[in-house]
């Protein structure tokens, strides 16, 4: 890990403040957020450049980064292991990294035996008391593709690729693929109705900055009745939260299923390592034939949850790269005029984290609204997730997109890495996007491809 980089900017540029809810909703903010992460930002365009602590970290914090890196890092082993001991008994994988490889966003598997950063969620149809989705029978909230010896994976996991073709107003056409699922070697009948997700990990930097966004902040842009009658209709998710026995305000997760970054890692412990913790005290398979009967849970204390926590927290944000480039403005200026701003909003200002000043009161440019918005029966899953329907997303953040190949070797993109690249996943926007993505379709070849090294400069 190379050290931190103080970064000292000064930008003498008028600022155009943007908001979806002003009439200039659809004029760019200045380069102003060259700082994308405010002063967490780092600079650089390397293959660790997700691994860096934030710039503004202090000593005290900066040695409580290196060591929570240790944690998220630890590779967990099957019980009585003194050490690290407690996985499955039918898990995913062993550690956090091995689904946030470098932490950056997980590229989709190259076959059925490595399925390193892709999971499937699973329900029945209905809702559990918190209005969360109903485990399935035998199998839980997640298929376990591994297990420990003696013990059986819940399901093999297969697929076949769909291709079809778009065709754009000026004659270039583009390719897109979707997955179709299937299991195999399943070790219980699967329940009929069943309802499933395939999941990609996502990268986890700037993560800490998202929780200090103030909840006023982001509940100030939901419409879901869309009143102002743009086509934008989002809202937020409530979700339970463990800690509190009460609603929240839902941020993490690709449908905003979680509130805060505790519960986010203590239920990844939890499903992807079946380890158990201070929040989800019973193992993820608890109920079926092969949950362990060891009497050692939580399998890991608050303190490592913590540590575990804290480095997502922590991380770095890249700053833009390009960001002069006549393309690069013509294409950050297409994509607010065509108004996809509308839900990757731009700009906020953090509040006051609790815990951690370093967070607090930072502008920030995530260019997410942190809000659910229907996609489209293209991008559907039809299983909700709290108050998400089957056709609804979280936005997610775009800081950090545009270095996805120089981290992670591959371009793959959307919540089942459908996109082989960022013109595949704007082509598959649809329901409320549906607008900016005909708009984009429009755009002539050249026009098209600013909008893309608008993007790669995130």
């Amino acid at each position: 890990m190379t050290s931190k980089k103080n970064i000292f900017l000064t930008l003498g540029l008028t600022l155009l403040l943007v908001s979806c809810q002003q009439d200039d909703s659809n004029k760019p903010v200045e380069d102003e957020d060259v700082l994308l992460g405010g002063a967490t930002s780092i600079d650089g365009a390397f293959i660790n450049i997700f691994q860096q602590p934030a710039s503004n970290l202090n000593e005290v914090e900066l040695q409580q980064h290196l060591q929570s890196d240790i944690a998220f890092g630890d590779q967990f082993v099957t019980a009585p292991n003194i050490i690290n001991g407690g996985l499955g008994p039918v898990f995913n994988q062993t550690s956090c990294e091995s689904c946030h490889v470098s932490n950056g966003r997980s590229p989709f598997p190259s076959g059925v035996n490595d399925l390193r950063g892709l999971l499937l969620r699973l329900s029945m149809p209905g809702k559990g008391p918190h209005n969360e989705p109903l485990p399935v029978p035998d199998f839980g909230g997640q298929l376990q593709t591994k297990a420990v010896f003696g013990k059986s994976p819940e399901a093999k996991l297969s697929w076949q690729e769909v291709e079809e073709i778009k065709t754009y107003l000026d004659g270039e056409k583009v390719q897109l693929r979707k997955f179709n699922f299937s299991f195999e070697q399943a070790y219980k009948n699967i329940p009929a109705g069943m309802l499933y997700s395939p999941r990609m990990a996502p990268p986890v930097i700037g993560l800490g900055l998202l929780e200090a966004i103030r909840e006023e902040d982001i509940v100030a842009l939901s419409d879901p009745s869309d009143q102002d009658g743009d086509g934008i209709s989002g809202k937020p998710n409530r979700v339970w939260d463990v800690q509190k026995q009460a609603f929240a305000t839902g941020r993490f997760g690709w449908k905003a299923g979680q509130p805060n970054l505790l519960q986010q890692t203590a239920a990844a412990y939890n499903n992807d390592m079946g380890i158990t913790n201070p929040l989800f005290t019973k193992e993820a398979c608890f109920g079926q034939e092969q949950a362990d009967i060891l009497s050692d849970d939580p399998e890991i204390d608050l303190k490592t949850l913590k540590a575990a926590t804290f480095y997502p927290q922590s991380l770095a944000v890249p700053k833009r790269r390009n960001w002069a480039d006549a393309d690069v403005k013509r294409g950050k200026e297409l994509f607010f005029s065509i108004r996809c701003n509308s839900c990757h909003q731009a700009k906020f200002i953090t509040g006051t984290h609790q815990e951690f000043g370093f967070l607090s009161q930072q502008t920030i440019y995530p260019y997410t609204d942190l809000l659910l918005h229907d996609m489209g029966e293209g991008l559907a899953d039809n299983r909700p997730d709290f108050e998400a329907d089957g056709r609804e997303w979280k936005t997610p953040a775009l800081w950090g997109i545009g270095l996805t190949k120089t981290v992670g070797n591959h371009s793959h993109f959307l919540h089942d890495g459908r996109a082989r690249n960022l013109e595949e996943a704007i082509m598959w926007h649809g329901g409320e996007a549906e607008a900016s993505k005909e708009a984009f379709s429009k755009l002539n070849k050249k026009d098209r491809q600013a909008v893309i090294k608008f993007l790669e400069s995130l």
